[in-house]
């Protein structure tokens, strides 16, 4: 769409008045429940973009990554790495891998511990709970729990859940929702294998 200068000044005055509104009325700062779901790619790469983002502030983050835990990830040796973070893996990797209820609820178990020591202590200004979401579709711990713990976390502590399928009652006690829609992907259309840098 072409439009002529005087047009776009205007359109681009509106905009800028319009945005100075929406900032003058936001004052509140808390912390915030976020969920990264959906059926699309970039759920936990968010997340992390987010840490580095907590970590550049010089604040203190902690991560439990359930699920992936038996997989090497690059984004565990950088962010564990760092001074200001605590990473932690429990997962024994995907269901389908594990193939043993039993053993997949206690390393759940294990990594809900163990996020909640986190939560609880005051001590971070973010938790990521990276696949949380697919702990909770398959029933590894009690969604009650959870979101007692979730919705009693510090004040101005950030906690955010990932992965796909997040129960509605998330959804509800959330303050940002993110729903990654898969459009394309190149492992289902080109039978491309995951590749260092981009999936891992």
């Amino acid at each position: 769409m072409k439009t002529d200068p005087e047009s776009h000044q205007r359109m681009t005055q509106r905009r800028r008045e319009g945005h100075e509104k929406k900032q003058s009325t936001a004052t509140v700062e808390k912390g915030l429940l976020i969920v990264n779901t959906g059926n699309g790619k970039g759920k936990s790469t968010a997340a992390f973009g987010m840490a580095v983002r907590i970590l550049g502030h010089g604040m203190r983050l902690g991560v439990v990554q359930f699920i992936k835990g038996a997989l090497h990830t690059s984004e565990r040796d950088f962010l564990g790495a760092q001074a200001h973070c605590d990473f932690v893996t429990m997962g024994d990797g995907y269901t389908w891998n594990t193939q043993d209820r039993d053993a997949d609820i206690a390393t759940a178990r294990k990594g809900w511990d163990e996020a909640r020591r986190m939560i609880d202590s005051g001590d971070y200004q973010m938790v990521i709970l990276d696949e949380l979401n697919t702990v909770l579709k398959y029933e590894y711990l009690p969604l009650d729990e959870v979101l007692a713990v979730l919705n009693a976390r510090p004040a101005t502590l950030h906690v955010v859940v990932t992965g796909r399928h997040a129960p509605d009652a998330l959804i509800e006690a959330a303050d940002l929702v993110t729903e990654m829609r898969l459009v394309k992907h190149p492992y289902r259309e080109q039978h491309v294998k995951a590749q260092r840098g981009v999936e891992f």
